[in-house]
């Protein structure tokens, strides 16, 4: 490869590996626990194609000019925007736009570990038979203990510095040797699991109701909440807005296609989400008496309470888990990548010790989420624990305000011929739609969409005891207006 075309950090070598690393960047928890729940709510199969619609028409854009952007530069996101200024000679403070996408990444990252942490936990725990023939309060118990007992929560610090370690150890191996092999091996194995689950669950499940309830068409259901779902959850689903789109990029062979890669990763990963809502809801149709729709509740306690009696229960909830670490693992991995990119480029350090010092900072910081959920449960400045405060400003400040930047800087501040070169090869009605929607749609809906979440988050945080000023008649009465359900950011949501 000409030294030109290679990215200061490394390279992949394998045209495909982009589409590998960018879906197993895509692919997160939202797939399993909000996107099956949206789809339920809001029409079914008529969510999807609308899902579909706002991927492809106002996402998918966005997507490709954070890839093209380190594609071209052949650097993350810090160092791109800073030859995109020198070039088109703007301002200066356009490279807040870089700063804030590793910021945002690093903070993301922090509370994946978490969720990571969890999973891997429920690996040991389903494998040595806790949830055979149990029930979901059983489960429920079981992931009480784990992260909510002030008494246990160094359990809890043991499973997150194992998941973080795991992060690590591939990461310290670079580019090539490191992400290239990881990716190439976790996505398609996590792809054969999945497969093998939505098996099972459908031959000992209910197939023909979860499609009913899934799949089906459902025009009574669609609302302008439907269309509002279906767009937030196409913006925090394929994270963008942290970094990861652009180190890639810059990762990425000269031979790979790849606007057809992005476009490629977009549908696969609304087909994991379909394929994982189909098996989901044909295994747990009801739990206890209770329906079990999403977030926590679906994965950590209906999903092993309604495998556990199903036959095979320790294999087959011990390998979906293990799924689920693969996916978590895969996203970790991502979005560690941006932070070290940065930390390279601004220091000068060798690979290794950029990961040492991001590991133990992301370590560090995720104490605050874990320490959140039980030993200072209590501790709710404005009305809510740290780690909604940081879900909130990733999700509803830094990922927003970054799109919104990268939407106005590529829209208004290159020139067409600069952008051309920065796409590359691309038939002129795809680039003026492409243009257009980066220079007049994408600033206003990426706005919406952040204040949106901001104004759900606070209203969540709204109960009896809470004083905070948006708590006051007024504002729950505004609050009162927001979509029932937004999605969460990333993890928490992709």
């Amino acid at each position: 490869m000409p030294p030109h075309l290679q990215a200061q950090m490394g390279s992949f070598t394998r045209k495909s590996t982009f589409f590998w690393a960018a879906t197993g960047a895509t692919v997160g928890l939202a797939n399993f626990w909000q996107f099956p729940y949206l789809a339920s709510r809001h029409g079914g199969g008529l969510f999807i194609l609308l899902y579909l619609a706002c991927l492809l028409l106002i996402t998918l854009p966005l997507a490709i000019t954070e890839t093209s952007f380190g594609r071209y530069s052949r650097h993350g996101i810090v160092r791109a925007m800073d030859n995109f200024v020198l070039t088109a000679k703007r301002s200066r403070n356009w490279i807040w736009l870089g700063y804030l996408s590793v910021l945002a990444a690093f903070v993301v990252l922090s509370y994946t570990a978490v969720f990571g942490a969890i999973a891997l936990a429920w690996v040991f725990y389903g494998a040595s038979g806790d949830f055979t023939g149990n029930t979901a309060a059983h489960a429920a118990s079981v992931l009480s203990r784990l992260v909510s007992d002030p008494q246990r929560y160094p359990v809890f610090m043991a499973w997150h510095g194992f998941f973080l370690l795991l992060v690590a150890g591939v990461s310290m191996r670079g580019v090539v040797r490191g992400l290239e092999r990881a990716f190439r091996l976790l996505v398609p194995a996590t792809l054969i699991l999945l497969m093998g689950f939505v098996g099972f669950a459908v031959y000992f499940g209910e197939a023909g109701a979860a499609m009913a309830r899934f799949l089906a068409l459902h025009p009574q259901d669609v609302t302008m909440d439907s269309v509002k779902a279906a767009l937030f959850h196409a913006f925090f689903t394929l994270g963008l807005g942290v970094g990861v789109w652009a180190i890639f990029g810059a990762y990425s062979s000269p031979h790979t296609r790849l606007k057809r890669s992005v476009l490629a990763v977009v549908l696969l990963d609304t087909l994991v989400a379909v394929l994982a809502g189909l098996a989901l809801f044909a295994v747990v149709v009801d739990v206890d008496g209770n329906q079990a729709n999403r977030g926590f509740g679906l994965l950590f306690v209906a999903l092993p309470a309604a495998l556990g009696q199903l036959p095979a229960s320790q294999v087959v909830i011990a390998l979906l888990f293990l799924m689920l670490v693969m996916v978590i693992w895969a996203s970790a991995l991502a979005l560690m990548e941006p932070v070290i990119g940065w930390l390279r480029e601004r220091t000068d350090l060798s690979r290794g010790k950029a990961t040492l010092m991001a590991l133990v900072s992301c370590w560090l910081w995720g104490l605050l989420s874990l320490y959140s959920l039980n030993i200072w449960s209590s501790y709710r400045p404005a009305g809510a624990t740290l780690f909604r405060w940081l879900e909130l400003i990733s999700g509803g400040v830094f990922i927003p305000a970054v799109g919104v930047m990268v939407s106005l800087f590529a829209g208004w501040c290159l020139t067409r011929r600069l952008l051309r070169k920065i796409l590359g090869n691309t038939p002129g009605w795809v680039f003026d739609g492409w243009y257009w929607v980066m220079r007049w749609v994408l600033p206003l809906v990426v706005v919406y969409i952040g204040l949106q979440y901001t104004v759900f988050s606070l209203s969540q945080w709204c109960d009896g005891d809470s004083r905070t000023f948006w708590c006051d008649g007024n504002a729950r009465a505004e609050v009162s207006s927001a979509p029932q359900r937004l999605p969460e950011a990333r993890l928490s949501s992709n």
